[in-house]
């Protein structure tokens, strides 16, 4: 049975020989319909504030699986840039010991190189020695051979 304030408000009661009095039982009806009402307006704000409640509730747990996919996603990226730092980094590497085993081998090459030079070089004065000796020799006997005459 579902009654207003009004129902209780203006309820109206059979009289009967030395009955209630009228006006005590309206008096107290009238607070008990004021009662109600107050208790049918703190009833709605409380239903008004559990909806908003509820409203915010799923905001937050829609808010709360925007972020999980955010922190999924972040993560996905950062595990991707890591291995593609790790890729560029190899890579880096590899050039580098290249860059490195290139400049060895042109290294070793010039040294082999500046060995034959000085080996020529030492050659050359050798052969350059001995012909001037020759050279000088060949002076010396002449010029002997004049202080003879």
């Amino acid at each position: 049975m579902d009654l207003t304030p009004l129902d209780v408000r203006y309820q109206e009661f059979p009289t009967a020989f030395r009955g209630y009095q009228k006006e005590a039982v309206r008096a107290y009806l009238a607070q008990v319909a004021e009662a109600m009402e107050a208790l049918i307006r703190e009833n709605e704000a409380l239903r008004e504030k559990l909806r908003a409640l509820e409203e915010e509730s799923a905001r937050l747990k829609e808010a709360e699986g925007e972020l999980k996919r955010a922190v999924v996603a972040a993560e996905r990226i950062a595990r991707e840039l890591k291995a593609q730092a790790e890729r560029e980094a190899e890579l880096i590497r590899k050039e580098a010991m290249a860059a490195k085993e290139q400049v060895l081998r042109e290294a070793a090459e010039e040294l082999r190189r500046l060995r034959e030079e000085a080996e020529r070089a030492r050659r050359d004065k050798a052969l350059f020695l001995s012909q001037f000796r020759a050279l000088l020799q060949g002076y010396l006997d002449s010029l002997g051979r004049l202080e003879e005459k």
